[in-house]
């Protein structure tokens, strides 16, 4: 991709065939750059920090330091704002992942994940949006996240948004674009943009991934599976 930068990305997993595997197949593409494999969630900090990557690539288990820790770590770091945290995991009934987008991760893929998934999922990651398969994710969400509310009351968390606001974050909350957004709503996909930043800005949310996990901890999303 002439004139552009690459796509900064660590990989941050204990098992060697693993990262091997991933870093043959992003060292193909001219838009992809490795710039570090982490053995740890300890290492994986240290060379986020090191070498600034758009993306991690973060597996849950880990020895010295967990990915959800590790993560937690790398989002709540000065200067590492733009980090990316794309969570790894074997099941998609892990109640981990939720764990994750809570601590600041961006989504998460299946390692079992075809390789044109898995580029996708990086630029997506990488372009600012978060990646949620729609079927997994808010049937994890509406699973675990009966028993993890926050303290303070949906009512209260959600009294700074307008009522055109609410609306928007019950999609977001759906797994929908801002594309979507727009149709369901009668807005330009720019506007739902508009209102999706103010949301986020408003609530505190890391990206669009933590704004699911707050739509549904406040009940303005509800369990459908």
């Amino acid at each position: 991709m002439t004139g552009t930068l690459p796509i900064k990305v660590l990989l941050a997993d204990d098992e060697r065939l693993v990262r091997s595997g991933f870093k043959v197949l992003l060292d193909l593409e001219d838009d992809i750059a490795v710039v570090g494999e982490a053995t740890n969630g300890a290492e994986a900090v240290e060379l986020a920090r090191a070498t600034r990557p758009d993306v991690v690539l973060m597996d849950i288990r880990m020895p010295r330091l967990d990915g959800i820790r590790a993560t937690g770590q790398i989002a709540e770091t000065n200067g590492l704002e733009q980090v990316k945290v794309l969570i790894l995991t074997t099941y998609d009934t892990d109640d981990n992942v939720f764990e994750a987008l809570q601590a600041g991760a961006s989504g998460f893929l299946l390692k079992d994940a075809g390789p044109a998934e898995l580029l996708h999922a990086i630029r997506v990651i990488a372009a600012g949006d978060a990646l949620l398969a729609p079927r997994v994710t808010r049937r994890l969400i509406s699973q675990f996240t009966a028993r993890r509310r926050a303290a303070k009351s949906g009512e209260d968390r959600l009294a700074v948004l307008t009522e055109r606001e609410r609306e928007v974050l019950a999609q977001v909350g759906q797994g929908m674009s801002n594309e979507e957004i727009g149709a369901a709503l009668f807005l330009s996909p720019a506007t739902a943009r508009t209102h999706v930043s103010r949301i986020m800005g408003k609530l505190g949310a890391r990206d669009r991934a933590q704004l699911v996990v707050i739509a549904y901890q406040t009940g303005l999303c509800g369990s459908h599976e």
